[in-house]
């Protein structure tokens, strides 16, 4: 796919993520025990062999320029193409919002490209695809756009935009709706296109008014070209609010899900190298169906929960159902029950705290309980 321009997209809404979005990006949230959200998006490009990639640069940047670097890791430390960082826009007496002004001022990163086409992802999903099959799918159906896909399975909330096709795989309607049902075709927001074109919808679309790229932009100009649309088949998580984030993390302690995002040889996904002692599981730890990242010391019970880098769980503490971050440190006797804590979040011996399933209890970041 040396032919591919990729531009990811930083600009996801963070309104449903309360605090854990309060400072950082979507996708830099921490995702996995090891990985940021931003990871899946990049080491997609890479492993379809997309070795020009521009990065979108959300409002709050520190934590994804943290955490992403000269891109080495990613193999996008390159002299030639490799990673670009795409800054926003400048303030000016234009107060829209929306990611169309920022695409717009970036817009020579993909026009003064030697690729012929440019994929345009948002990074907020999480899945593991070959972008190599949705370029072959695009010129065997000589379409103008190729969107990407997924049948829902289940019943989503959110703003999202569906889609229904022919036989064929062309797009017959596309509208945005506040919510996906079971068996309705969710876009993905992957967009791939030849050049010309996406510098064509952006242009002319940001200089009479419009606000976001897929709204104003794809959806209406879609009678303007052919539509087509790529279904992919494998597992998907839509990091846009805080019960998304908690369940794609607890989705990952099912095999098939792990299996299929983690193991696969000739797409592994990567990230930033952070070198860790292993887990030190002492005499009185009870582990049960989690996962637990190098560097944690666990002494107490463990069950259906992410642990982060680090962590340590006290003697006679219970951690159930949780996504414990970076350096947190739940107390001798403690007990935390479906619960988010963020990174450097001390929980006292003996306090038990507990949300629900449908709605986890948040500790912000540095915060002593």
């Amino acid at each position: 796919m040396k032919t591919v321009v990729g531009i990811v997209n930083l600009q996801e809404s963070n309104d449903l993520l309360r605090e854990l979005a309060a400072t950082r990006a979507v996708e830099a949230l921490p995702f996995a025990g090891r990985y940021r959200v931003v990871d899946f998006s990049l080491s997609n490009m890479i492993n379809s062999g997309i070795n020009s990639v521009g990065l979108m640069l959300p409002d709050y940047s520190r934590a994804i320029l943290d955490h992403i670097r000269s891109g080495k890791d990613w193999d996008l430390a390159r002299r030639r193409d490799g990673l670009t960082y795409l800054p926003a826009a400048l303030p000016d007496s234009d107060s829209r919002r929306g990611d169309l002004k920022d695409i717009y001022a970036n817009l020579d990163f993909a026009e003064l490209s030697d690729q012929k086409y440019v994929l345009f992802v948002n990074a907020s999903y999480v899945y593991n695809i070959d972008f190599k099959k949705v370029l072959d799918f695009h010129k065997e159906s000589d379409a103008d756009i190729t969107m990407i896909y997924k049948t829902a399975e289940e019943d989503q909330k959110g703003k999202s935009v569906k889609i229904e096709t022919s036989t064929n795989g062309v797009v017959t309607d596309i509208a945005e709706t506040n919510g996906i049902k079971k068996g309705e075709k969710s876009v993905l927001s992957a967009y791939l296109m030849p050049v010309p074109v996406f510098a064509y919808i952006v242009r002319t679309t940001y200089e009479r008014g419009g606000q976001d790229f897929l709204v104003d932009g794809i959806i209406r100009h879609a009678s303007e070209h052919k539509i087509s649309a790529y279904e992919h088949k494998g597992y998907v998580a839509r990091i846009n609010s805080t019960a998304a984030y908690y369940k794609a993390n607890r989705d990952c302690l099912k095999t098939e899900v792990w299996e299929e995002l983690f193991m696969n040889k000739e797409r592994p996904i990567f990230t930033k190298v952070k070198d860790e002692v292993p887990v030190q599981y002492k005499d009185t730890a009870d582990v049960k169906n989690s996962l637990i990242a190098n560097g944690c010391i666990i002494r107490g019970t463990v069950e259906n929960s992410i642990i982060f880098r680090g962590v340590k769980v006290g003697k006679g503490a219970v951690v159930k159902d949780c996504v414990l971050m970076q350096r947190c440190d739940i107390e001798d006797g403690a007990r935390v029950e479906n619960m988010i804590c963020d990174k450097n979040v001390i929980v006292t011996k003996n306090r038990w705290l507990k949300g629900v399933e449908s709605f986890p209890y948040i500790v912000t970041k540095n915060t002593r309980i």
